[in-house]
């Protein structure tokens, strides 16, 4: 039986430790412990359970998909034995999988919580234009070059975007979330990756959306919509009065997994620096000679 007196104390002096997190999501079955499936939240609990040699539960700040990867994951938990909180993230990169890096770690607040403090999350997707196919870019890129895609069109899509609206057209019916409601605060389209070639178009397409939440599944369904969007098929009105009008039966394809990627978090209160969780997601650029 548990000592209530002994329990209390370590209740008193238990820590909240924040850990910034990375990982290549091609292995997992997205961030969420489930049964018989490799999940990037149980990966970290094993280690922490055999270092507190207790059970421990880690508070991710979101959910990310099968396949997804996160530059600047963010969670918590509570710790009651005696490693300093800022040498947390050095203890589990020595026995976490070579899938996942803690970037850093920090003491906060009892009251601060990974998901519900947050104000913010940022997605970044990732399209690769060039028929050319390359092994490096593969596991984090959707390898699109069936049509030339217009991000002019893309970006006039997504502009409406902006603000609080119902995204139906953008939930996945088995996502167990009550409303759709959602408020977009920033959503770009750009290109990048070659050097030297000012008159050439980037291969790579970055599609980023920052809202204070996301429905289950819904970056990649609306990358899939902007993508008819970029190859003509659908209008940027279309695209807007599909969602509007809470068309979910129109929206068929989602984007693959693998180009999607959680890109960080913001909070009002936050103990890392900026270089720890600002932009971790290298993006890719070749150099292209101009002649041979």
């Amino acid at each position: 039986m548990t000592n209530p007196e002994s329990a209390s104390e370590n209740l008193k002096s238990s820590r909240r430790v924040a850990l910034v997190i990375q990982y290549l999501g091609t292995h997992f079955h997205g961030w969420q412990r489930q049964v018989g499936q490799r999940t990037v939240q149980e990966e970290i609990e094993k280690v922490l359970a055999a270092i507190e040699n207790r059970p421990v539960t880690l508070y991710g700040a979101g959910r990310t998909d099968a396949g997804v990867h996160a530059a600047a994951q963010v969670a918590h938990f509570e710790t009651t034995g005696s490693i300093p909180p800022e040498k947390w993230a050095t203890v589990l990169n020595t026995q976490l999988p070579k899938d996942i890096l803690v970037l850093a770690s920090a003491q906060v607040d009892s009251r601060w919580h990974a998901r519900f403090s947050a104000s913010w999350r940022r997605y970044r997707y990732t399209i690769y234009t060039d028929r050319q196919p390359n092994l490096f870019v593969r596991p984090f890129a959707w390898h699109y070059y069936y049509a030339p895609l217009d991000i002019a069109q893309m970006q006039a899509a997504l502009d409406p975007m902006l603000g609080k609206h119902d995204f139906t057209a953008f939930h996945r019916s088995n996502s167990g979330r009550a409303h759709s409601w959602v408020e977009v605060q920033s959503a770009k389209c750009d290109r990048t990756g070659w050097r030297d070639l000012r008159d050439r178009e980037g291969p790579f397409i970055h599609i980023e959306i920052q809202a204070n939440g996301f429905l289950y599944g819904m970056v990649r369904l609306l990358v899939g919509l902007l993508v008819q969007v970029g190859k003509g098929e659908t209008s940027p009105e279309e695209f807007t009065q599909l969602w509007v009008n809470q068309r979910r039966d129109k929206v068929k394809y989602a984007a693959p997994p693998h180009g999607l990627c959680l890109l960080r978090v913001g909070y009002p209160e936050f103990p890392f620096p900026p270089e720890v969780w600002f932009d971790n997601q290298p993006k890719f650029t070749f150099w292209q000679p101009t002649s041979p």
